[in-house]
Protein backbone atom coordinates (compact mmCIF):
# COMPACT_ATOMS: atom_id res chain seq x y z
CA UNK A 1 0.00 0.00 0.00
CA UNK A 2 1.34 3.45 -0.82
CA UNK A 3 -0.34 7.50 -0.81
CA UNK A 4 -0.92 7.14 -4.07
CA UNK A 5 -0.47 3.43 -5.49
CA UNK A 6 -3.36 1.16 -4.04
CA UNK A 7 -4.05 2.62 -0.89
CA UNK A 8 -5.57 1.05 2.29
CA UNK A 9 -9.59 1.30 2.86
CA UNK A 10 -8.39 2.80 6.62
CA UNK A 11 -10.19 6.19 5.44
CA UNK A 12 -13.31 4.70 4.79
CA UNK A 13 -13.56 2.33 7.42
CA UNK A 14 -13.62 5.48 9.79
CA UNK A 15 -16.36 6.71 7.69
CA UNK A 16 -18.45 3.39 8.07
CA UNK A 17 -17.72 3.32 11.82
CA UNK A 18 -19.23 6.75 12.65
CA UNK A 19 -22.13 7.33 14.60
CA UNK A 20 -23.65 9.24 11.59
CA UNK A 21 -23.05 7.11 8.43
CA UNK A 22 -25.48 7.58 5.58
CA UNK A 23 -24.85 4.13 3.34
CA UNK A 24 -24.25 5.70 -0.62
CA UNK A 25 -22.16 2.73 -1.59
CA UNK A 26 -24.83 2.45 -4.42
CA UNK A 27 -22.45 4.74 -6.34
CA UNK A 28 -20.43 1.42 -7.01
CA UNK A 29 -23.11 0.14 -9.04
CA UNK A 30 -22.69 2.85 -11.28
CA UNK A 31 -19.49 3.26 -11.63
CA UNK A 32 -19.16 -0.93 -12.21
CA UNK A 33 -21.41 -0.55 -14.85
CA UNK A 34 -18.80 1.72 -16.97
CA UNK A 35 -15.90 -0.86 -16.27
CA UNK A 36 -15.22 -1.79 -20.01
CA UNK A 37 -17.00 0.78 -21.91
CA UNK A 38 -15.91 3.02 -24.91
CA UNK A 39 -16.34 5.76 -22.17
CA UNK A 40 -15.17 4.86 -18.50
CA UNK A 41 -14.44 8.42 -17.28
CA UNK A 42 -17.17 10.00 -14.93
CA UNK A 43 -16.46 13.24 -13.45
CA UNK A 44 -18.74 14.54 -10.07
CA UNK A 45 -18.83 18.20 -9.28
CA UNK A 46 -20.52 19.02 -6.25
CA UNK A 47 -20.36 21.80 -3.89
CA UNK A 48 -17.91 21.78 -0.69
CA UNK A 49 -19.51 19.39 2.27
CA UNK A 50 -21.16 17.37 0.34
CA UNK A 51 -19.45 13.89 0.74
CA UNK A 52 -16.71 13.89 -2.17
CA UNK A 53 -14.26 12.68 -0.36
CA UNK A 54 -16.06 10.41 1.39
CA UNK A 55 -17.09 8.91 -2.04
CA UNK A 56 -13.84 8.59 -3.19
CA UNK A 57 -12.53 6.77 -0.46
CA UNK A 58 -14.82 4.72 -0.57
CA UNK A 59 -14.13 3.91 -4.51
CA UNK A 60 -10.61 3.04 -3.49
CA UNK A 61 -11.35 0.42 -0.63
CA UNK A 62 -13.52 -1.54 -3.24
CA UNK A 63 -11.47 -1.48 -6.13
CA UNK A 64 -8.06 -1.23 -4.84
CA UNK A 65 -5.54 -4.57 -4.80
CA UNK A 66 -3.92 -2.88 -1.36
CA UNK A 67 -6.18 -3.92 0.87
CA UNK A 68 -9.36 -6.43 1.98
CA UNK A 69 -12.22 -4.90 2.22
CA UNK A 70 -14.91 -7.71 2.17
CA UNK A 71 -15.68 -7.50 5.29
CA UNK A 72 -15.76 -3.50 5.06
CA UNK A 73 -18.68 -3.62 2.87
CA UNK A 74 -20.57 -6.70 4.44
CA UNK A 75 -24.36 -5.10 5.91
CA UNK A 76 -24.02 -2.29 3.22
CA UNK A 77 -26.18 -1.63 -0.07
CA UNK A 78 -24.08 -2.66 -3.19
CA UNK A 79 -23.65 -6.21 -1.01
CA UNK A 80 -26.44 -7.25 -3.02
CA UNK A 81 -25.69 -6.28 -5.87
CA UNK A 82 -24.35 -8.91 -8.57
CA UNK A 83 -21.35 -6.71 -9.56
CA UNK A 84 -19.99 -6.48 -5.89
CA UNK A 85 -17.61 -10.08 -6.04
CA UNK A 86 -17.03 -9.28 -9.86
CA UNK A 87 -14.57 -6.04 -8.93
CA UNK A 88 -13.37 -6.14 -5.45
CA UNK A 89 -10.07 -5.20 -4.93
CA UNK A 90 -8.65 -6.22 -8.09
CA UNK A 91 -7.07 -2.85 -9.76
CA UNK A 92 -4.36 -1.22 -9.43
CA UNK A 93 -5.70 2.21 -8.46
CA UNK A 94 -4.29 5.61 -8.16
CA UNK A 95 -5.96 7.95 -5.58
CA UNK A 96 -4.41 11.71 -6.26
CA UNK A 97 -5.74 14.09 -3.58
CA UNK A 98 -4.66 17.25 -5.74
CA UNK A 99 -5.49 19.77 -2.94
CA UNK A 100 -3.64 18.07 -0.43
CA UNK A 101 -0.51 17.76 -3.25
CA UNK A 102 -0.58 21.32 -4.49
CA UNK A 103 -0.26 22.08 -0.41
CA UNK A 104 2.98 20.03 -0.10
CA UNK A 105 4.19 21.13 -3.33
CA UNK A 106 4.07 25.07 -2.13
CA UNK A 107 5.95 23.86 0.83
CA UNK A 108 8.58 22.82 -1.78
CA UNK A 109 8.43 26.00 -3.23
CA UNK A 110 9.23 27.56 -0.46
CA UNK A 111 12.52 25.76 0.29
CA UNK A 112 12.98 25.06 -3.34
CA UNK A 113 12.30 27.58 -6.28
CA UNK A 114 12.63 25.67 -9.11
CA UNK A 115 9.62 22.88 -7.88
CA UNK A 116 6.76 23.19 -10.53
CA UNK A 117 4.02 22.14 -9.56
CA UNK A 118 2.29 19.67 -12.30
CA UNK A 119 5.66 18.22 -12.65
CA UNK A 120 5.76 17.66 -8.49
CA UNK A 121 2.34 16.00 -9.23
CA UNK A 122 4.19 13.45 -11.29
CA UNK A 123 7.28 13.21 -9.33
CA UNK A 124 4.98 11.78 -6.42
CA UNK A 125 3.48 9.39 -8.00
CA UNK A 126 6.11 8.21 -10.70
CA UNK A 127 8.49 7.70 -7.23
CA UNK A 128 5.82 4.93 -5.95
CA UNK A 129 5.31 3.55 -9.49
CA UNK A 130 8.91 3.07 -9.55
CA UNK A 131 8.95 1.05 -6.08
CA UNK A 132 6.36 -1.47 -7.27
CA UNK A 133 7.57 -1.56 -10.96
CA UNK A 134 11.57 -1.17 -10.66
CA UNK A 135 11.78 -3.02 -13.86
CA UNK A 136 9.90 -0.94 -16.20
CA UNK A 137 9.96 2.42 -14.66
CA UNK A 138 13.18 4.22 -14.71
CA UNK A 139 14.94 6.88 -12.52
CA UNK A 140 14.58 9.22 -15.68
CA UNK A 141 11.12 9.20 -16.28
CA UNK A 142 9.17 12.27 -15.82
CA UNK A 143 6.23 12.16 -17.46
CA UNK A 144 3.07 9.73 -15.74
CA UNK A 145 0.78 8.99 -18.94
CA UNK A 146 3.82 7.62 -20.04
CA UNK A 147 4.98 5.44 -17.38
CA UNK A 148 1.62 3.99 -17.09
CA UNK A 149 1.53 2.97 -20.41
CA UNK A 150 4.95 1.32 -20.41
CA UNK A 151 3.53 -0.53 -17.31
CA UNK A 152 0.55 -1.61 -19.22
CA UNK A 153 2.92 -2.30 -21.83
CA UNK A 154 5.19 -4.70 -19.69
CA UNK A 155 2.24 -6.18 -17.66
CA UNK A 156 -1.17 -5.74 -19.05
CA UNK A 157 -1.89 -4.19 -16.08
CA UNK A 158 -4.30 -1.81 -16.04
CA UNK A 159 -5.10 0.89 -13.54
CA UNK A 160 -8.13 3.03 -11.91
CA UNK A 161 -7.14 6.59 -11.77
CA UNK A 162 -9.16 8.64 -9.03
CA UNK A 163 -8.65 12.30 -8.25
CA UNK A 164 -10.10 13.86 -5.79
CA UNK A 165 -10.68 18.26 -6.16
CA UNK A 166 -9.24 18.06 -9.74
CA UNK A 167 -9.93 21.85 -10.03
CA UNK A 168 -8.18 22.83 -6.91
CA UNK A 169 -5.25 24.43 -9.34
CA UNK A 170 -8.21 26.28 -11.43
CA UNK A 171 -9.76 27.64 -7.82
CA UNK A 172 -6.18 28.00 -5.95
CA UNK A 173 -4.47 29.60 -8.50
CA UNK A 174 -7.07 31.10 -11.08
CA UNK A 175 -4.50 33.44 -12.71
CA UNK A 176 -2.18 31.33 -13.35
CA UNK A 177 -2.61 30.37 -17.01
CA UNK A 178 0.31 28.39 -18.03
CA UNK A 179 0.07 26.11 -14.52
CA UNK A 180 -3.60 25.40 -15.70
CA UNK A 181 -2.68 25.04 -19.74
CA UNK A 182 0.21 22.55 -18.10
CA UNK A 183 -2.30 20.79 -15.87
CA UNK A 184 -4.78 20.26 -18.73
CA UNK A 185 -2.29 18.46 -20.56
CA UNK A 186 -1.34 16.12 -17.90
CA UNK A 187 -5.16 14.99 -17.78
CA UNK A 188 -5.22 14.97 -21.80
CA UNK A 189 -2.33 12.54 -21.61
CA UNK A 190 -4.09 10.40 -18.54
CA UNK A 191 -7.52 10.39 -19.97
CA UNK A 192 -7.75 11.23 -23.47
CA UNK A 193 -7.08 9.03 -26.32
CA UNK A 194 -4.61 6.35 -27.00
CA UNK A 195 -2.14 4.56 -25.82
CA UNK A 196 -4.19 5.69 -22.29
CA UNK A 197 -7.12 3.32 -23.38
CA UNK A 198 -5.05 0.53 -22.86
CA UNK A 199 -3.81 1.62 -19.19
CA UNK A 200 -6.68 2.74 -18.09
CA UNK A 201 -9.95 0.91 -16.44
CA UNK A 202 -11.98 3.59 -15.13
CA UNK A 203 -11.27 7.20 -13.95
CA UNK A 204 -13.39 8.84 -11.44
CA UNK A 205 -12.71 12.69 -10.61
CA UNK A 206 -14.50 15.07 -8.67
CA UNK A 207 -14.42 18.61 -7.85
CA UNK A 208 -16.86 21.98 -7.22
CA UNK A 209 -16.36 23.36 -11.19
CA UNK A 210 -17.45 21.00 -13.90
CA UNK A 211 -14.91 20.55 -16.59
CA UNK A 212 -12.91 23.10 -18.10
CA UNK A 213 -14.13 24.78 -21.55
CA UNK A 214 -12.03 27.00 -23.97
CA UNK A 215 -14.41 28.63 -26.17
CA UNK A 216 -16.91 25.80 -26.82
CA UNK A 217 -15.52 22.85 -26.71
CA UNK A 218 -14.37 20.98 -23.17
CA UNK A 219 -10.53 20.38 -22.49
CA UNK A 220 -11.62 17.11 -21.50
CA UNK A 221 -15.40 16.12 -23.65
CA UNK A 222 -15.18 12.22 -23.44
CA UNK A 223 -15.98 12.54 -19.60
CA UNK A 224 -19.65 12.10 -18.43
CA UNK A 225 -20.43 15.20 -16.65
CA UNK A 226 -22.34 14.69 -13.31
CA UNK A 227 -23.16 18.41 -12.21
CA UNK A 228 -25.56 20.44 -9.55
CA UNK A 229 -27.34 22.07 -12.83
CA UNK A 230 -27.72 18.20 -14.41
CA UNK A 231 -26.78 15.46 -11.57
CA UNK A 232 -27.74 12.14 -13.82
CA UNK A 233 -26.83 8.84 -12.22
CA UNK A 234 -25.14 10.81 -9.42
CA UNK A 235 -28.14 12.66 -8.07
CA UNK A 236 -28.96 9.91 -5.38
CA UNK A 237 -25.19 10.44 -4.02
CA UNK A 238 -24.81 13.35 -3.85
CA UNK A 239 -26.81 14.44 -0.70
CA UNK A 240 -28.73 13.08 1.78
CA UNK A 241 -32.60 12.00 0.25
CA UNK A 242 -35.53 13.02 1.73
CA UNK A 243 -35.93 10.06 3.12
CA UNK A 244 -32.74 9.38 4.51
CA UNK A 245 -33.17 12.78 6.27
CA UNK A 246 -36.31 11.84 7.53
CA UNK A 247 -34.81 8.54 9.14
CA UNK A 248 -31.77 10.26 11.00
CA UNK A 249 -34.64 12.41 12.11
CA UNK A 250 -36.53 10.14 13.65
CA UNK A 251 -33.27 7.97 14.76
CA UNK A 252 -31.75 11.42 16.53
CA UNK A 253 -35.69 12.72 17.79
CA UNK A 254 -34.88 16.15 15.70
CA UNK A 255 -37.87 17.84 13.91
CA UNK A 256 -37.73 16.95 10.44
CA UNK A 257 -40.17 20.16 8.89
CA UNK A 258 -36.93 22.38 11.18
CA UNK A 259 -34.40 20.20 9.20
CA UNK A 260 -36.00 20.87 5.83
CA UNK A 261 -36.39 24.50 6.28
CA UNK A 262 -32.65 24.88 7.28
CA UNK A 263 -31.10 22.58 4.84
CA UNK A 264 -33.62 21.27 2.61
CA UNK A 265 -33.95 23.19 -1.01
CA UNK A 266 -31.48 21.25 -3.84
CA UNK A 267 -33.92 19.28 -5.97
CA UNK A 268 -33.07 16.89 -8.72
CA UNK A 269 -35.70 15.21 -11.00
CA UNK A 270 -36.47 11.42 -10.46
CA UNK A 271 -35.01 12.05 -6.65
CA UNK A 272 -36.50 14.37 -5.68
CA UNK A 273 -34.93 16.83 -2.58
CA UNK A 274 -31.91 16.76 -1.20
CA UNK A 275 -30.33 17.76 1.08
CA UNK A 276 -26.49 19.55 2.36
CA UNK A 277 -24.77 16.74 4.31
CA UNK A 278 -22.41 18.32 6.73
CA UNK A 279 -25.28 20.26 7.89
CA UNK A 280 -27.73 17.86 8.46
CA UNK A 281 -24.75 16.14 10.32
CA UNK A 282 -23.81 19.13 12.33
CA UNK A 283 -26.99 20.01 13.43
CA UNK A 284 -27.42 16.16 14.44
CA UNK A 285 -24.47 15.89 16.24
CA UNK A 286 -24.80 19.12 17.49
CA UNK A 287 -28.76 19.12 18.48
CA UNK A 288 -28.81 22.65 17.15
CA UNK A 289 -30.13 23.84 13.43
CA UNK A 290 -28.02 26.61 12.69
CA UNK A 291 -25.69 27.99 9.65
CA UNK A 292 -22.97 25.64 9.36
CA UNK A 293 -22.39 26.79 5.51
CA UNK A 294 -20.19 29.22 7.02
CA UNK A 295 -17.19 26.77 7.38
CA UNK A 296 -16.86 25.63 4.27
CA UNK A 297 -17.10 28.69 2.05
CA UNK A 298 -16.14 32.36 3.75
CA UNK A 299 -19.04 34.87 2.88
CA UNK A 300 -16.01 37.18 1.47
CA UNK A 301 -16.45 34.37 -1.40
CA UNK A 302 -19.62 35.01 -2.20
CA UNK A 303 -19.72 38.85 -2.03
CA UNK A 304 -16.73 39.10 -4.35
CA UNK A 305 -19.02 37.25 -6.83
CA UNK A 306 -23.13 39.29 -5.87
CA UNK A 307 -20.53 42.37 -5.93
CA UNK A 308 -19.87 42.04 -10.24
CA UNK A 309 -21.19 45.11 -11.85
CA UNK A 310 -23.37 42.85 -14.08
CA UNK A 311 -26.74 44.39 -15.59
CA UNK A 312 -29.54 42.34 -13.73
CA UNK A 313 -27.79 40.92 -11.20
CA UNK A 314 -28.24 42.81 -8.14
CA UNK A 315 -31.82 42.75 -8.82
CA UNK A 316 -31.89 38.60 -8.86
CA UNK A 317 -30.22 38.70 -5.98
CA UNK A 318 -32.73 40.92 -4.25
CA UNK A 319 -35.93 38.54 -5.72
CA UNK A 320 -34.06 35.60 -4.29
CA UNK A 321 -33.73 36.76 -1.33
CA UNK A 322 -37.52 37.47 -1.82
CA UNK A 323 -37.92 34.11 -2.47
CA UNK A 324 -38.82 34.17 -5.65
CA UNK A 325 -37.26 31.74 -8.34
CA UNK A 326 -35.97 33.39 -11.53
CA UNK A 327 -35.13 31.61 -14.75
CA UNK A 328 -31.15 31.68 -15.40
CA UNK A 329 -29.27 30.05 -19.09
CA UNK A 330 -26.56 28.07 -17.40
CA UNK A 331 -25.10 26.68 -20.80
CA UNK A 332 -22.73 29.94 -21.78
CA UNK A 333 -20.98 29.41 -18.41
CA UNK A 334 -16.88 28.82 -19.07
CA UNK A 335 -16.27 26.56 -15.61
CA UNK A 336 -13.87 28.92 -14.08
CA UNK A 337 -13.98 31.10 -11.50
CA UNK A 338 -12.86 34.31 -13.87
CA UNK A 339 -14.42 33.94 -17.19
CA UNK A 340 -17.77 35.73 -16.21
CA UNK A 341 -19.86 37.89 -19.64
CA UNK A 342 -23.25 38.22 -17.91
CA UNK A 343 -24.80 38.03 -14.47
CA UNK A 344 -26.05 34.27 -15.79
CA UNK A 345 -22.51 33.47 -15.45
CA UNK A 346 -22.40 34.78 -12.02
CA UNK A 347 -25.57 33.04 -11.24
CA UNK A 348 -24.12 29.57 -12.62
CA UNK A 349 -21.11 29.82 -10.90
CA UNK A 350 -22.97 30.14 -7.77
CA UNK A 351 -24.96 26.64 -8.49
CA UNK A 352 -21.88 24.80 -9.05
CA UNK A 353 -20.58 26.20 -5.66
CA UNK A 354 -24.53 25.28 -3.14
CA UNK A 355 -25.19 29.10 -3.03
CA UNK A 356 -27.63 28.41 -5.03
CA UNK A 357 -30.13 25.77 -6.27
CA UNK A 358 -31.06 24.89 -9.76
CA UNK A 359 -34.15 23.39 -11.16
CA UNK A 360 -33.36 21.51 -14.24
CA UNK A 361 -36.83 20.95 -15.51
CA UNK A 362 -37.94 24.82 -15.31
CA UNK A 363 -34.67 26.21 -16.04
CA UNK A 364 -34.64 28.38 -12.93
CA UNK A 365 -32.38 29.13 -10.12
CA UNK A 366 -33.51 29.76 -6.44
CA UNK A 367 -31.76 30.15 -3.01
CA UNK A 368 -32.11 26.87 -1.70
CA UNK A 369 -32.57 26.96 2.28
CA UNK A 370 -32.59 29.44 4.83
CA UNK A 371 -28.89 28.34 5.96
CA UNK A 372 -27.89 29.77 2.58
CA UNK A 373 -29.86 32.65 2.64
CA UNK A 374 -28.23 33.90 6.18
CA UNK A 375 -25.24 33.42 4.30
CA UNK A 376 -26.23 36.08 1.62
CA UNK A 377 -27.31 38.46 3.93
CA UNK A 378 -23.73 38.48 5.81
CA UNK A 379 -22.02 39.01 2.85
CA UNK A 380 -24.26 42.12 1.92
CA UNK A 381 -24.30 43.79 4.61
CA UNK A 382 -21.18 46.18 4.10
CA UNK A 383 -20.85 46.09 0.28
CA UNK A 384 -23.70 48.94 -0.31
CA UNK A 385 -26.70 46.88 -0.33
CA UNK A 386 -28.03 49.59 2.34
CA UNK A 387 -31.62 49.23 1.81
CA UNK A 388 -32.15 45.73 1.60
CA UNK A 389 -30.40 45.51 4.90
CA UNK A 390 -32.47 48.33 5.78
CA UNK A 391 -35.49 46.19 4.57
CA UNK A 392 -34.45 43.51 6.77
CA UNK A 393 -33.84 44.92 9.85
CA UNK A 394 -37.10 46.69 9.96
CA UNK A 395 -38.98 42.99 9.26
CA UNK A 396 -39.45 42.90 12.86
CA UNK A 397 -41.21 46.27 13.22
CA UNK A 398 -43.64 44.81 10.36
CA UNK A 399 -44.23 41.86 11.82
CA UNK A 400 -45.30 43.32 14.93
CA UNK A 401 -46.78 45.99 13.17
CA UNK A 402 -49.13 43.49 11.09
CA UNK A 403 -49.72 41.46 14.65
CA UNK A 404 -50.94 44.61 16.03
CA UNK A 405 -53.31 45.18 13.03
CA UNK A 406 -51.95 48.68 12.30
CA UNK A 407 -53.07 48.69 8.85
CA UNK A 408 -51.54 52.69 8.66
CA UNK A 409 -47.89 51.54 9.32
CA UNK A 410 -48.20 48.32 7.12
CA UNK A 411 -48.80 50.00 4.47
CA UNK A 412 -46.18 52.58 4.70
CA UNK A 413 -43.57 50.26 5.75
CA UNK A 414 -44.29 47.33 3.00
CA UNK A 415 -44.44 50.93 0.98
CA UNK A 416 -40.55 51.84 1.75
CA UNK A 417 -39.59 48.69 1.05
CA UNK A 418 -40.73 48.47 -2.52
CA UNK A 419 -39.80 51.38 -3.54
CA UNK A 420 -36.00 50.72 -2.11
CA UNK A 421 -35.58 47.37 -3.70
CA UNK A 422 -37.48 47.20 -7.04
CA UNK A 423 -36.05 48.42 -10.30
CA UNK A 424 -38.23 50.31 -12.12
CA UNK A 425 -37.78 47.41 -14.98
CA UNK A 426 -40.00 45.19 -12.96
CA UNK A 427 -41.60 47.91 -10.38
CA UNK A 428 -45.14 47.47 -11.61
CA UNK A 429 -44.96 43.52 -11.72
CA UNK A 430 -47.11 41.02 -9.55
CA UNK A 431 -44.35 38.42 -9.28
CA UNK A 432 -42.13 41.61 -8.00
CA UNK A 433 -44.66 42.74 -5.66
CA UNK A 434 -44.58 38.83 -3.97
CA UNK A 435 -40.91 39.12 -3.44
CA UNK A 436 -40.96 42.15 -1.60
CA UNK A 437 -43.68 41.15 0.61
CA UNK A 438 -41.57 38.23 1.58
CA UNK A 439 -38.42 40.32 1.61
CA UNK A 440 -40.49 42.81 3.88
CA UNK A 441 -41.57 39.91 6.20
CA UNK A 442 -37.74 38.32 6.36
CA UNK A 443 -37.67 38.67 10.08
CA UNK A 444 -41.31 35.85 10.39
CA UNK A 445 -38.88 33.20 9.54
CA UNK A 446 -37.76 32.56 13.34
CA UNK A 447 -41.51 31.73 14.04
CA UNK A 448 -42.95 30.90 10.84
CA UNK A 449 -42.64 28.99 8.56
CA UNK A 450 -43.62 29.99 5.33
CA UNK A 451 -45.67 28.58 2.85
CA UNK A 452 -46.39 30.40 -1.00
CA UNK A 453 -49.53 29.34 -2.84
CA UNK A 454 -50.96 26.61 -0.35
CA UNK A 455 -53.92 24.51 -2.19
CA UNK A 456 -56.94 25.54 0.23
CA UNK A 457 -60.51 25.87 -0.38
CA UNK A 458 -61.43 26.56 -3.72
CA UNK A 459 -57.76 27.66 -4.92
CA UNK A 460 -54.37 28.81 -3.94
CA UNK A 461 -53.62 31.56 -0.73
CA UNK A 462 -50.74 33.45 -2.00
CA UNK A 463 -48.46 33.60 1.01
CA UNK A 464 -49.28 31.43 4.80
CA UNK A 465 -47.17 32.28 7.58
CA UNK A 466 -47.68 29.20 9.71
CA UNK A 467 -46.48 29.33 13.76
CA UNK A 468 -43.93 26.92 14.60
CA UNK A 469 -44.58 24.15 17.08
CA UNK A 470 -42.35 27.04 20.01
CA UNK A 471 -44.42 30.18 18.69
CA UNK A 472 -47.65 31.43 20.69
CA UNK A 473 -48.13 34.38 17.34
CA UNK A 474 -51.57 33.81 15.24
CA UNK A 475 -51.14 32.25 11.57
CA UNK A 476 -51.44 34.94 8.85
CA UNK A 477 -52.83 34.77 5.61
CA UNK A 478 -51.99 36.82 3.04
CA UNK A 479 -53.40 37.90 -0.22
CA UNK A 480 -51.99 40.50 -2.66
CA UNK A 481 -53.86 42.04 -4.92
CA UNK A 482 -52.86 44.38 -7.84
CA UNK A 483 -55.05 47.49 -8.90
CA UNK A 484 -58.12 46.33 -7.18
CA UNK A 485 -58.64 46.44 -3.31
CA UNK A 486 -57.61 45.25 0.03
CA UNK A 487 -60.96 44.61 1.30
CA UNK A 488 -61.61 42.24 -2.15
CA UNK A 489 -58.37 40.32 -0.88
CA UNK A 490 -60.04 39.95 2.82
CA UNK A 491 -63.27 39.10 1.00
CA UNK A 492 -61.25 36.27 -1.47
CA UNK A 493 -59.79 34.79 1.37
CA UNK A 494 -62.96 34.19 3.00
CA UNK A 495 -65.60 33.49 -0.02
CA UNK A 496 -62.48 30.76 -0.95
CA UNK A 497 -62.17 29.72 2.48
CA UNK A 498 -58.64 29.37 2.14
CA UNK A 499 -58.57 29.51 6.22
CA UNK A 500 -59.45 25.71 5.45
CA UNK A 501 -55.71 24.56 4.99
CA UNK A 502 -55.07 25.44 8.26
CA UNK A 503 -58.02 23.17 9.68
CA UNK A 504 -55.14 21.25 11.75
CA UNK A 505 -53.82 24.57 13.51
CA UNK A 506 -55.70 25.55 16.73
CA UNK A 507 -54.37 28.97 17.28
CA UNK A 508 -55.36 32.56 16.03
CA UNK A 509 -56.01 33.73 12.41
CA UNK A 510 -54.97 37.18 10.63
CA UNK A 511 -55.87 37.41 7.81
CA UNK A 512 -53.99 40.34 5.53
CA UNK A 513 -55.02 41.86 2.41
CA UNK A 514 -52.82 43.82 0.53
CA UNK A 515 -53.28 45.90 -2.17
CA UNK A 516 -50.63 47.64 -4.50
CA UNK A 517 -52.35 50.68 -7.29
CA UNK A 518 -49.93 51.18 -9.87
CA UNK A 519 -50.90 54.55 -11.28
CA UNK A 520 -50.00 56.09 -7.46
CA UNK A 521 -47.53 53.35 -6.74
CA UNK A 522 -49.47 53.40 -3.43
CA UNK A 523 -50.66 50.00 -0.93
CA UNK A 524 -53.42 49.42 1.05
CA UNK A 525 -53.90 46.89 3.83
CA UNK A 526 -56.52 45.45 5.25
CA UNK A 527 -56.07 42.84 8.70
CA UNK A 528 -58.56 40.94 10.27
CA UNK A 529 -59.26 38.45 12.83
CA UNK A 530 -60.80 35.05 11.56
CA UNK A 531 -62.95 33.69 13.35
CA UNK A 532 -63.81 29.71 13.26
Amino acid sequence: MGIYLNPGNEPFAVSVNSELYVDKTELIKYTNSRIGKDRPLICSSRPRRFGKTTAVTMLAAYYSKGCRSERLFAGLKIKQDESFEKHLNKYNVLLLDIQWIYGNALEEMKRDSSVKIVSYIQEQVIAELRMAYSEWVQDTDISLPSVLAKINVATKEQFIIIIDEWDCLFREDKNNEKLQREYINLLRGLFKGTPSGAFLKLAYITGILPIKKYGTQSALNNFREHTMVSARQMAEYIGFTETEVKALCKEYDMPFKEMKRWYDGYYFDKIGHIYSPNSVVEALDSREFGNYWSGTETYESLLTYIAMDFKGLRQLIVDMLGGLRCHVDVEAFQNDITSFNSADDVITLLIHMGYLAYDYKTKEVFIPNEEVRSVFLRAIKNDGWDEVIKAVNASETLLRATLDMDERAVEEMIQEVHMQNTSSLVYNNEISLSSVIVLAYYSACKDYVLIRELPAGQGFSDIVFLPKRTSLKPALILELKWDKTAEGAISQIKNKRYAAALKEYKGNVLLVGINYEKKSKKHQCRIEKFEY
